[in-house]
């Protein structure tokens, strides 16, 4: 059962096959008998059962709900009423939400059940999911491997079989990276459309929550709960949410994929390319037409990127003081001595880079010079997609420049960390749509993922492309052989 997709786990649900509290308990022994991956940072046993039972007896009464007894996991940035929500970091190693975020009351709402809270970089600041305070995760595929962050947690949790499904948040890449990495499929929404409410921030307007499947089809189920406009967000866009499973398995046939020749260049794998140029034949297969476009902005995207996300990283992290909530050290002189200490103690080695990084470039003599010509430079790259999306329906390309990687071996050299974000970032600095799906496994049998970007909310046509390859293949199915 914990192979099976989220559909057809609620087939068998429906129909008695298994019970939520048997499903439930295969998964919690699951991550017990697995927990050297350490995908989960807090486990919810006792709840997690108690909502199981609530999700059989409801169904047992005639009542229904669109994920009602599935068994998911939220990554530890989502806050969660009476459950400890971390975010990766000592500074809130303590922290217990005292409310639901948005997207954790939607899906309660919608019936699914929650087994955990996942492993994650610090604050959502990292590639490898090795920043966390709580440790580095593993990836299944290669224990000796990063699984991609910063939701590296919600990741391994699905690839692994150790939850039907889980959330994640893509601030960079940070959903799809790992995706890919580990051989799932990750959908970043349009920016707008998950509400941020209860999402602990990191970069504001970039940050978006999204599902974290096996499948497309997976994918459309936990959109449909999580998605739609939420007052309390500003930045939640008020737009009809559309049935995102009834356009799954539409005809590709005509459909114009874009591939961007600034995506094929220097520093991608050999592996991923070929793994990529097989994608697209299958794509031909189905009636689709593969048309060049040009992104020729998109090199600038990363230094854009990592501009704008440390600024904004500098201000949301300052309310992280000791003085409200969160850790606070345990011996200091002076108020300022406090602060000082708590924020050196509290946060990890890369969250302070990127709060350094930020606070240097919003300030008086380089503001103009660094934060300023950022904004233009992702106006310049939000242009180029417009422009591209004239001559077709999707972009297509690589998710991530190569397959994981070994642990420890970008930590000391940052740039190269943050080069395996060179596929995803433009992405996020347009808001637009994008998902990752497996597309085969290089020369070592580790996962490739491809990326496909979508127009601003075009999710169902994003899916249905996606779900169209799925039908046509089964690298989405395979599994970890250790962990069969």
């Amino acid at each position: 059962m914990y192979k099976k997709t989220v559909a057809e786990l609620l087939a068998a649900l429906a129909d008695r096959t298994i019970s939520s509290v048997e499903l439930t308990g295969l998964f919690l022994a699951r991550i017990e008998r697995h927990a050297g991956l350490n995908a989960y940072i807090t486990l919810e046993p006792e709840r997690a059962l108690a909502d199981a039972r609530a999700a059989d007896a409801l169904r047992l009464q005639g009542g229904d709900a669109p994920l009602l007894g599935v068994p998911i996991a939220h990554k530890d940035i989502f806050c969660t009423e009476g459950v400890r929500t971390t975010c990766g970091s000592r500074m809130l190693e303590s922290f217990i939400a005292p409310y639901d975020a948005t997207v954790t009351a939607r899906l309660k709402a919608a019936g699914a059940v929650l087994l955990g809270k996942t492993n994650m970089d610090e604050f959502a600041m990292g590639s490898s999911n090795e920043t966390s305070y709580f440790g580095p995760v593993a990836n299944p595929w290669d224990t000796g491997r990063v699984p991609g962050g910063s939701s590296g947690g919600s990741a391994v949790a699905v690839a692994a079989g150790l939850a039907a499904a889980a959330t994640g948040t893509d601030t960079g890449g940070s959903i799809r990276q790992p995706a890919a990495l580990c051989g799932i499929t990750g959908l970043k929404p349009s920016y707008g459309r998950v509400s941020r409410y209860g999402m602990i921030a990191f970069a504001s307007s970039l940050d978006q929550g999204g599902p974290m499947t096996r499948s497309a089809e997976d994918a459309a189920l936990m959109l449909q709960a999580m998605a739609g406009f939420d007052p309390r967000d500003s930045t939640s866009v008020d737009r009809v949410v559309p049935d995102y499973r009834a356009t799954l398995g539409r005809s590709l046939k005509g459909l114009k994929i874009g591939v961007p020749t600034q995506f094929f260049g220097e520093g991608l794998s050999p592996d991923v390319r070929h793994g990529i140029e097989q994608a697209l034949d299958v794509y031909r297969g189905l009636g689709a037409r593969i048309v060049d476009v040009e992104l020729p902005n998109s090199r600038l995207a990363l230094p854009c990127y990592y501009v704008l996300a440390p600024c904004e990283a500098s201000s949301n992290l300052a309310r992280y003081d000791g003085v409200r909530y969160g850790y606070r050290t345990p011996g200091h002189e002076s108020l300022i001595d406090m602060y000082k200490k708590t924020r050196a103690e509290g946060f990890g080695a890369e969250v302070k880079r990127r709060i350094l990084i930020g606070t240097y470039a919003l300030s008086a003599g380089y503001f103009d010079a660094y934060y300023v010509k950022s904004l233009r430079l992702r106006r310049l790259i939000t242009e180029d997609f417009a422009h591209a999306f004239e001559r077709c329906d999707v972009i297509a390309g690589p998710t991530a420049p190569s397959t994981a990687f070994p642990l420890q071996a970008k930590t000391d050299d940052p740039v190269a960390m943050y080069l395996n974000d060179i596929y995803t970032i433009p992405v996020n600095l347009a808001g637009l749509p994008a998902v990752s799906l497996p597309v085969g496994f290089d020369r070592l049998g580790l996962p490739v993922g491809l990326q496909l970007i979508g127009r601003y909310f075009d999710e169902p046509l994003l899916l249905n492309v996606a779900h169209g390859y799925q039908q046509e293949t089964d690298w989405h199915r395979h599994f970890p052989p250790e962990f069969e």
